[in-house]
């Protein structure tokens, strides 16, 4: 049990403060420059809190997280250009009203909505870990080896637009996570008699490379003319104006809402789903259903309060599970146990005071970025302004730096420069980075949960029935089933209506 006294005392310390306030900044730029993410923020920002407090770092990293996810909107009303997959249907209406002169309401809009949403996973995730962090209690080994399977299955199958890449990828991350000592046998693997590799491929620096390093060389691409930004008129009284008119349209956040912390909470489904489903029902309970990609609040009010509570949705299955349900809860889920946090009911019971600071911190995180959101937006809008040369040195510059500082090693580096290089080749080849960043994250507790049940198994004199007669394995195993099959079958339907 915690001590909420500890909670309060945490969150009430200056330094925390600022802290969360300096990464709830970055992670709006990070959302408000097209073609930087949220999830390359937590990348670039996770070697930065190593010195820092547990609590302190995983709020920095949340902060980052909700903050990238209201950024997002700033270009998509302004010049129709989503800064995260997430905010796409944010366009359909927000630069069409931003195109009216409405340019303001449309940015206050999706701000409301995205705090709105933000407390709504929040609150979801506060009331609902729990129950979920005690099923895991009676998971043992085997359980542990098919939790991760599913994890994997999940992610690869539905972060790429091919499953059999998705696959792949993660199984290449697995390989990567071979490199280094037998977490059984201490036996050394694919160290090539290096003494800096008998560690394995160190998780952060690798975590950089792949989400940092392409996304800079992509910005070396010519991206052509950038499209005219909207007219923003500030004008008074227009932030009270949109929030008595989304009062009024309160039953679209709470359907958006509601949307998006179930979406969230299926790992691998994200909010790139979660929004275009809002945004689908939203239109289907409207009355006037015709008005939506017109420019209307509902329209923005929908996708924005969903993508924001899949924040909270996404982390409940990874503290409680060590199941992320979306990429940047995949790299969260890597800095949680760099952290020496392990997911699972032990995180709740005997680092309670960290895990509930962190998720009610959230809450706080939310309001500043509401602040921040409403002194600051003229700021964020010169964000979009910001040439793409700036941005690729000062992405390769945090890179290295914070590759670096970790252990202060060449080793690291080199490590970071490898995965940025794959990652890049991944990615033109149509791969998805996360399946391998999973991969190489999970690849760990996989491997140990799959030789402990082996000897486990011997012991008791049959290691199948060891592995495949425990009701929780059972049930692990036929979702894994499951969600090859759908994806699979989503892949064949799509490409048969492509064929149509």
């Amino acid at each position: 049990m915690f001590d909420f006294s500890t909670v309060l005392s945490n969150l009430s310390d200056p330094v925390t403060l600022v802290l969360m306030a300096a990464s709830a900044s970055f992670g709006i730029v990070m959302g408000a420059v097209p073609g930087l993410s949220g999830t390359l923020g937590i990348a670039l920002l996770l070697p930065f809190t190593f010195g820092v407090e547990p609590h302190q770092a995983l709020l920095m990293l949340g902060s980052v997280y909700c903050g990238s996810e209201y950024g997002g909107s700033i270009p998509s009303i302004l010049i129709n250009t989503p800064g995260t997959a997430a905010a796409l249907c944010t366009t359909f209406d927000g630069h069409p009203m931003a195109m009216k002169g409405q340019a303001q309401k449309a940015l206050f809009t999706a701000l409301i909505a995205s705090i709105f949403g933000g407390l709504f996973g929040v609150t979801a995730l506060l009331f609902l870990s729990s129950p979920l962090a005690a099923v895991s209690m009676s998971f043992g080994a085997p359980e542990q080896f098919w939790l991760c399977v599913f994890a994997l299955t999940i992610i690869a199958s539905l972060s790429s637009g091919n499953v059999l890449k998705g696959i792949l990828g993660a199984l290449l991350g697995l390989l990567l996570s071979c490199v280094g000592m037998d977490p059984v046998t201490a036996a050394p693997r694919f160290t090539f008699n290096t003494m800096e590799l008998m560690g394995g491929v160190n998780v952060v620096p690798a975590l950089i490379g792949l989400f940092a390093i392409p996304q800079a060389l992509m910005l070396l691409r010519p991206a052509g003319a950038r499209p005219p930004m909207a007219p923003y008129v500030p004008a008074p009284g227009v932030l009270w104006e949109t929030i008595r008119d989304f009062c009024r349209r309160i039953w679209v956040a709470g359907l958006s809402g509601v949307i998006g912390v179930v979406v969230g909470i299926m790992p691998g489904a994200g909010g790139n789903i979660a929004t275009f489903v809002a945004y689908n029902e939203t239109r289907r309970f409207s009355r006037t259903p015709e008005k939506f990609g017109t420019g209307i609040m509902e329209g923005i009010m929908a996708p924005e309060v969903c993508n924001n509570a899949v924040v909270g949705g996404a982390q409940i299955p990874m503290l409680t599970l060590g199941i992320p349900g979306s990429a940047p809860a995949a790299v969260m889920l890597g800095a949680l146990m760099t952290h020496g946090l392990k997911p699972g009911f032990a995180l709740f019971t005997e680092q309670a005071d960290i895990v509930y600071t962190y998720s009610v911190g959230l809450i706080l995180s939310n309001l500043m970025i509401l602040l921040l959101g409403c002194f600051f937006v003229r700021l964020f809008v010169t964000a979009l302004k910001i040439p793409a040369h700036y941005l690729l040195v000062s992405i390769m510059a945090m890179s290295v730096v914070g590759a670096y500082s970790i252990n202060s090693s060449t080793m690291d580096v080199m490590s970071m420069l490898g995965c940025g290089i794959l990652g890049y080749l991944l990615i033109r080849a149509r791969f998805g980075v996360a399946p391998l960043a999973l991969g190489l994250i999970l690849g760990g507790t996989l491997e140990e949960g799959f030789k402990l049940s082996l000897h486990l198994g011997e012991a008791e004199g049959n290691v199948v029935a060891f592995f495949f007669s425990r009701p929780q394995s059972l049930a692990l195993i036929a979702l894994t089933a499951l969600s090859l099959i759908y994806s699979f079958w989503k892949e064949f339907s799509a490409r048969k209506r492509a064929a149509a």
